[in-house]
């Protein structure tokens, strides 16, 4: 299989079950739950679901195992991204083409579906059907990278940052963590959910960095 119809397949994959395991839009919370699809749903490339289940075969495994923690890094990067559209940040009025979801729902449903988004991909962590230590590590990792030290540490820089004079060192904390960490994670969640060793599961997580 060429390596495109490869990335496709992954990414058609990962749709598939993000549609699936999202709530229905129905019920009194219908508002949020509409924007937590629309969001989630947006056309994307999926690179890091697609580095994950890629990641889980590399070592052996069986990518079909950790697809759940595969949409939960999609479902994180799409909390940050309503997030960083937001006028308080980023004030973005179109994301992938389309009204970003605070201009399509207004502000408070985007940053509620947001937090639900953020909330739901560790749901989906932890309900995997590993061992419990492996889980365990997952939602570690997956912490790890959206936090203090990770995700948010480099968008809290890129805001502080913004419209001011910066050096290299600046605009590589911002690209390590804002992007860099969770694509790093994706590699070593899908490597070690994968059942890879440590020292695969370390090449991938280096791989995923350097990538990011």
């Amino acid at each position: 299989m060429e390596w495109q119809d490869r990335l496709k397949a992954y990414a058609d994959r990962c749709d598939a079950r993000l549609a699936e395991r999202l709530p229905s839009v129905s019920g009194r919370a219908e508002p949020l739950v509409a924007a937590m699809r629309y969001s989630a749903l947006a056309p994307g490339k999926r690179l890091r679901p697609v580095l994950c289940l890629a990641s889980a075969e590399a070592v052996g495994g069986d990518s079909e195992a950790v697809i759940d923690a595969a949409c939960a890094l999609e479902l994180v990067h799409a909390f940050s991204l309503i997030h960083d559209d937001l006028p308080a940040i980023d004030n973005d009025a179109l994301r992938r083409g389309r009204p970003t979801c605070h201009v399509q729902f207004g502000e408070a449903t985007a940053m509620l579906a947001g937090d639900a988004l953020f909330a739901i991909a560790f749901e989906r962590v932890s309900g995997l059907g590993v061992p419990a230590d492996r889980i365990v590590r997952a939602v570690q990792i997956l912490a790890q990278a959206s936090g203090a030290d990770g995700l948010v540490a480099g968008e809290i820089v890129d805001v502080l940052t913004e419209g001011k004079p910066y050096d290299a060192a600046t605009l590589e904390y911002i690209h390590s963590r804002k992007t860099g960490a969770l694509l790093a994670a994706s590699c070593e969640m899908g490597a070690l959910l994968g059942g890879g060793d440590a020292l695969q599961v370390d090449a991938l997580r280096k791989y995923g960095t350097h990538l990011g």
